[in-house]
């Protein structure tokens, strides 16, 4: 059974009266940057249980025919082709399913910004070009020397004035993106100073879910946020202009308070003064309010500042890079005095590597049971550990095999003298087929197929790095899987 430690409706309904009061602050357009993912916000739902991933999304739609959404990418992005860890795809790719997910719900979204343009760049230039082709509208926003402390020039023609301007509709804009550091604020206050020169005047608020302002800095909740943007090198801190401000202690992250005097300066041109006195003024998070747990919350952070540390690990290995972002956050960890033992299925993993001597996986179901899985000639440790948790969930004898060697071997051959693979072994994929295959005739697997479900939201650890094949399926199976950093078998050529 899943544990809940976040009220869900509490939150959509303190959400949307707070964007309906922030709007009532300003006579012309509000830009409402989305901090965080708009869709799918995976890592709130698991530092959040009870968040849907959709929980945003799904707040908008009350006000969908008065949004407008700018979608934002930065071309860094594109050159360096980042990928959302939680799905495995690409930002480029990520912007397209975005735009498609919006108008399948009635959205308005025709409009990307590119940030960071660069000429040179010669992804960015294609991307562009793929847009307009599908008859999205793109703009091109520029770097600008010295942001954001060189005031007077970011609040200049060669500053956000040099940026092309996003023609909108609608009185509420939406600006997302697929992940942290794309320049959505930057986008928002530009279109705010553009306005301003037009004659226009629009506001500014952000609705950001992470760092939560009113729980303590030291919470693993907002901990785990540092952890989840330890490539950012974000910070969480101490809000200091709300500090100044009020005399009370909430909790910002340094981008925020870096940028938060040119959204004041702007703000004071616009309306003869500003209405945030903060970082923390500006935002509508509501969501610390709505944790009905917080030791359920606390626990469920922690875990994933433990996940995040092992994802930087196998991602730093992987590229051949050196431990910065891993460091990082292991010093997060000390910090919550936390190890890697915290993680249940790591111990039993580990241990059954050095019962076999070969790759080994284990698997914590909803119920608190650990189920392993080893190596065989047969199996990957991965395919092994999920038939044995089928087996557990369908209550099927342990000494049943569901899936039979005379079933197993003709896959073999043809993997390895038909299909040019090296390894025998089947894969997640290919059991979940083979035992689909048997699910016709045999009353077992027929039963065991039925307990995928209960899959989703289970913590799993590897001893080994997953491949690609292992790695989608219990993404798509919603399983919280950690690897320890090391490959298999040696070799030069991967294929990722």
């Amino acid at each position: 059974m899943t544990v809940v430690g976040f009220d869900r409706q509490k939150y959509i309904e303190l959400q949307s009266r707070q964007i309906a009061e922030r709007r009532k602050q300003f006579d012309g357009k509000l830009y409402l940057e989305m901090g965080g993912k708009l869709f799918d916000d995976m890592h709130a739902s698991r530092v959040l249980p009870g968040f849907a991933p959709d929980n945003k999304i799904s707040m908008l739609e009350s006000l969908k025919d008065e949004i407008e959404i700018i979608l934002v990418l930065n071309a860094k992005d594109l050159l360096s082709r980042r990928v959302r860890s939680d799905n495995g795809i690409s930002y480029e790719e990520e912007i397209l399913r975005l735009i498609d997910v919006f108008r399948s719900r009635g959205f308005l979204a025709e409009n990307v910004v590119i940030t960071h343009w660069e000429s040179s760049n010669q992804y960015a230039r294609d991307f562009r070009r793929k847009l307009q082709r599908q008859d999205v509208k793109v703009s091109r926003h520029y770097p600008i020397p010295g942001y954001p402390n060189n005031t007077s020039l970011v609040l200049s023609k060669k500053g956000y004035g040099k940026n092309e301007y996003v023609q909108t509709t609608r009185d509420l804009i939406v600006v997302a993106a697929p992940g942290s550091g794309s320049g959505k604020m930057a986008v928002a206050l530009s279109q705010v100073y553009q306005e301003y020169q037009q004659g226009m005047e629009s506001g500014y608020a952000k609705f950001e879910t992470f760092p939560v302002w009113n729980l303590p800095l030291d919470h693993p909740v907002n901990v785990a946020y540092e952890a989840a943007t330890a490539d950012l090198e974000d910070a969480n801190i101490i809000d200091p202009f709300h500090l100044a401000a009020y005399g009370e202690q909430v909790v910002s992250y340094n981008r925020d308070a870096d940028v938060f005097p040119v959204l004041k300066h702007l703000l004071e041109g616009v309306m003869g003064q500003s209405p945030y006195q903060s970082p923390t003024d500006m935002g509508v998070n509501m969501a610390g309010y709505c944790i009905c747990d917080d030791e359920v919350c606390r626990e469920a952070a922690k875990q994933e500042i433990i996940r995040r540390y092992y994802k930087a690990k196998v991602y730093e290995r992987q590229q051949e890079m050196e431990p910065e972002q891993s460091e990082r956050i292991a010093l997060l960890m000390s910090k919550m005095q936390l190890t890697t033992t915290d993680r249940a299925v790591v111990p039993p993993a580990v241990e059954k590597q050095r019962e076999t001597k070969a790759p080994a996986a284990a698997i914590q179901l909803h119920d608190g049971t650990i189920i392993t899985g080893k190596t065989s000639p047969l199996l990957g440790c991965s395919s092994a550990m999920l038939l044995n948790a089928l087996k557990y969930l369908a209550g099927i004898p342990d000494e049943v095999e569901l899936l039979a060697r005379e079933s197993i071997e003709p896959i073999q051959t043809l993997k390895t003298q038909h299909l040019g693979s090296l390894n025998p072994r089947l894969h997640t994929d290919e059991v979940l087929i083979a035992l689909s295959v048997s699910a016709n005739k045999d009353e077992y697997a027929r039963r065991a197929l039925a307990q995928i479900q209960n899959l989703k939201g289970c913590d799993v650890h590897t001893t080994t790095i997953l491949g690609s094949v292992d790695e989608g399926i219990f993404r798509n199976l919603g399983v919280l899987v950690t690897s320890e950093p090391v490959y298999q078998r040696k070799s030069l050529y991967r294929k990722h």
